[in-house]
């Protein structure tokens, strides 16, 4: 599917979990382009939903209910489950025309039933994303999402952001030790190996390129305080991932005390878009 306004194109894939192929600025990668043939959700390319909770939880663990349960180990050198499973879902096309499109899954993984509903629309301003996720299930469970870019990053970009906390990792790369800070400013020595989580985030990130441009993203509802960044070393790739709670926070009461994972009721909803526009 393509999607295109102003400068601004994407190509999405419904069957791939909305997975976005690629984004472009006025004929400029935004996002690393999946190549042809490549997995859409796995690898330095594009950019994916996570829920039904977002980064590690460890060993796959899970209670609900007084009822522990363990979900898909797809790290198996950490023993731990990444990401969740709702982009490995096809999801149905709602709505379409030449600049937005919305879609719409079901997600029946116990303990987890859900709905999600997302919409993306292009404009001259830039993109914009709003998400849904809903329980539909007959007990609470705690539920989490976020949305995993993988941006492409030049030598010399720069990335800027506030916050009031960093976590550091364990040797199983989970947030632990936060510790306060005031965000990020800086570029390739800062970044590069960089992979930590950032709470009381104020919603709002600059991604500056050498040339002096750049795009700016504002996050809001349950994505405007957690933010992931990765910028792996060996890879021309930045991840700014806008998320609902600190990773592993179901099972650490340290970390959810800076992100909790949201135990929401039969019917209730985690709500939260996402602006990027050019800076």
């Amino acid at each position: 599917m393509i999607l295109q306004a102003g400068d601004w194109r994407a190509a999405l894939l419904p069957e791939a979990g909305v997975a976005f192929r690629s984004l472009t600025l006025a004929g400029r990668d935004v996002l690393r382009r999946i190549p042809e043939g490549a997995d859409p959700n796995n690898g330095f390319h594009g950019a994916f939903i996570m829920a039904p909770w977002t980064n590690r939880l460890e060993d796959g663990r899970i209670v609900v209910g007084g009822v522990e349960h363990r979900m898909p180990i797809n790290r198996p050198a950490e023993n731990n489950a990444l990401h969740g499973f709702i982009r490995d879902l096809a999801w149905t096309v709602e709505e379409q025309d030449g600049s937005r499109a919305s879609f719409a899954c079901a997600l029946n993984h116990a303990p987890f039933r859900a709905s999600a509903r997302l919409s993306v629309a292009l404009s001259g301003d830039g993109l914009a994303l709003s998400l849904r996720l809903a329980n539909t299930g007959a007990v609470p469970t705690p539920m989490g999402f976020g949305w995993h870019p993988w941006f492409a990053r030049p030598a010399g970009t720069r990335l800027r952001f506030a916050a009031t906390t960093i976590f550091g990792r364990d040797h199983r790369s989970i947030a632990q030790g936060a510790r306060p800070s005031a965000g990020l400013n800086g570029d390739d020595a800062v970044l590069l190996g960089l992979d930590t989580h950032f709470a009381g985030w104020d919603g709002v990130a600059e991604i500056t390129w050498p040339d002096g441009t750049g795009i700016t993203l504002r996050a809001a509802g349950d994505w405007a305080r957690n933010l992931q960044v990765f910028a792996p070393r060996g890879g021309d790739v930045l991840c700014v991932e806008p998320v609902s709670h600190v990773p592993d926070a179901v099972n650490r009461p340290a970390n959810a005390a800076h992100g909790a994972m949201h135990l929401l009721p039969p019917g209730g909803s985690l709500d939260a878009s996402l602006m990027i526009h050019r800076a």
